[in-house]
């Protein structure tokens, strides 16, 4: 039973059984009557089966107070009214729908009070019999109460309860959504704020990929900083034969000093050596007519002379090849199959490599005991320079290793195995073309076989035309070699053949001595040669 609809006296529900009739003597109350709207707290009177003490409504009568039943215990069942009697029990009242006063919604009911469990149960009272007879006695005013119902008879419905939390909660959705808008723009407002004051501010750094520094230098010793410095002394030569076809090629060349000297490979020269034409290319474009000064066939080496030269030529410096070590790195410049100012890179993979190679031409051979590189050598790179990490010269470049050909300058690919004459070698031989014009070459005074390979360098039981292998009185006959002795050293080198021999020969000065060893008779010997020198090629 709820106790909290004070404040307002709710009328009987008309549908539901009423209090027994009054007695015939007293007059009936209209039941109908509208209630007041909002009662005198004062003034009202509240049902006996409140706990409180309150007025009696009528003028002389007071209404005696009851203690509100207490609930039996569960297992006791429900008082039952005397005979004559009618238990009054009916649903809480509604407020009617005819009624034309606004009735606040009823709050839920409130759980009665526990009961206590020391406390004897009352007797149970009829309330609505109490209730009528003083309703009656006070000449029907105020109505009766609600019965109380019977302890365990369930509740009637209420009032529908309004749906206040459902609004509530619809309203905090709202809320909600009106902040992350409100949020979302701030937010875009200061993201539009911050990329217009990034973009006109000066702390921006964004670099452009396309930005290069202004002050960009290479450091020195680097291959790009090597290649520039000696690109404008590198040349490209073209060479044409003085014959009605008109054939020549194409080969590199490197300025040797400031009095305009070229050096080169001989074979680049060979075709226009008689009465042909040579002509000589800067990297800058600028071209100039030059002649052969001398050339070495031996050695394959050339060196020419520009007609008109310029001033300010920068001589390329050399290097000393005796201190090369495999492994070093190694920069070749040159004009690969006419592609002039191609600069490769590799570095020493041997030294002291006997190579034989041809002119082109069918003439004579050359032989020198090379460096080997394996920087990208191609026809038209011969007589270019080889460098070393600093731009020195180390080297010519003058033959590469081509599969199935040899050994030579035919037009088969570098397969990254390349020669180069030792620097060394082509300096002396350069410096005795530019004085006479004419090669000297050093010589032992014998004449060895050629084919034989990996058991030493034999000398040849007879020489050219029927001639003695040996020469009377020369180095060889002085030092007591003979025709047949096999020479295994020369120099503290390792002697497998005839062309080994001579490119070790021709790494030496005429009037040089070296020691020489080999073997007679299966016995090994040593003997000491002082080099004689042959001038020319022929």
């Amino acid at each position: 039973m709820s106790t909290e609809n004070e404040g307002t006296a709710v009328p009987a529900d008309q549908a539901a059984p009423s209090a027994p009739p009054p007695p015939p003597s007293a007059a009936t109350p209209d039941l109908t009557e509208p209630l007041p709207t909002t009662p005198d707290p004062a003034t009202e009177t509240y049902p006996a089966s409140l706990s409180d003490t309150s007025a009696a409504s009528g003028p002389s009568a007071a209404e005696p107070t009851r203690p509100l039943p207490t609930p039996p215990q569960p297992t006791q069942p429900p008082p039952v009214s005397s005979a004559g009697e009618q238990e009054q029990t009916r649903a809480l009242p509604t407020t009617p729908a005819s009624s034309s006063a606004p009735v606040p919604p009823a709050a839920a009911p409130s759980p009665a009070p526990a009961p206590a469990p020391a406390a004897p149960a009352p007797e149970p009272v009829a309330v609505g019999a109490a209730g009528a007879g003083a309703g009656a006695a006070a000449g029907g005013w105020p109505p009766p109460p609600p019965a109380v119902p019977a302890w365990g008879a369930p509740l009637p419905p209420g009032p529908p309860v309004p749906s206040g939390p459902r609004r509530r909660t619809g309203g905090l959705v709202a809320a909600v959504l009106v902040a992350a808008l409100v949020a979302g723009g701030v937010g875009g407002g200061i993201g539009y704020w911050a990329a217009e004051r990034g973009d006109n501010g000066p702390s921006s750094t964004t670099v452009s990929s396309g930005d290069a520094p202004a002050a960009f230098k290479r450091d020195p010793g680097t291959v790009a900083a090597v290649a520039a410095q000696a690109l404008p002394s590198v040349v490209t030569i073209q060479a044409k034969s003085g014959g009605a076809q008109g054939e020549g090629g194409t080969g590199t060349g490197f300025v040797y000093d400031q009095e305009g000297h070229i050096v080169t490979n001989n074979h680049v020269v060979a075709s226009a050596a008689e009465g042909g034409t040579l002509s000589v290319t800067f990297p800058d474009g600028k071209r100039y007519d030059a002649e052969v000064v001398g050339r070495a066939q031996g050695y394959d080496v050339a060196v020419l002379k520009l007609t008109n030269a310029p001033k300010g030529l920068k001589p390329l410096p050399l290097g000393d090849s005796d201190k090369v070590a495999v492994g070093d790195s190694t920069i070749a410049i040159g004009a690969p199959f006419g592609l002039s100012n191609t600069v490769t890179t590799g570095i020493i993979s041997a030294k002291n490599r006997p190579v034989a190679s041809g002119d082109g031409n069918g003439g004579g051979n050359s032989y020198m005991s090379a460096l080997q590189t394996d920087a990208s050598i191609n026809p038209g790179n011969s007589g270019g320079p080889l460098l070393d990490g600093s731009g020195a010269v180390i080297g010519i470049n003058s033959a590469i290793q081509s599969t199935g050909s040899g050994f030579g300058q035919s037009q088969a690919g570098s397969i990254g195995l390349g020669f180069a004459i030792p620097v060394n070698q082509a300096k002396n031989v350069a410096q005795q073309l530019i004085r006479t014009g004419k090669p000297v070459y050093p010589v032992i005074g014998a004449t060895v076989t050629m084919n034989e390979k990996g058991e030493g360098a034999t000398i040849a039981p007879q020489g050219s035309g029927g001639t003695p292998s040996v020469t009377a009185d020369g180095p060889a006959a002085k030092a007591g070699l003979k025709a047949g002795d096999v020479i295994t050293g020369f120099g503290g080198h390792q002697i497998d053949s005839g062309p080994t021999l001579i490119s070790e020969i021709w790494t030496h000065k005429p009037g040089d001595s070296v020691k020489v060893t080999y073997e007679r008779d299966g016995k090994t010997s040593t003997a000491t040669v002082v080099l004689g020198e042959r001038t020319g090629d022929s």
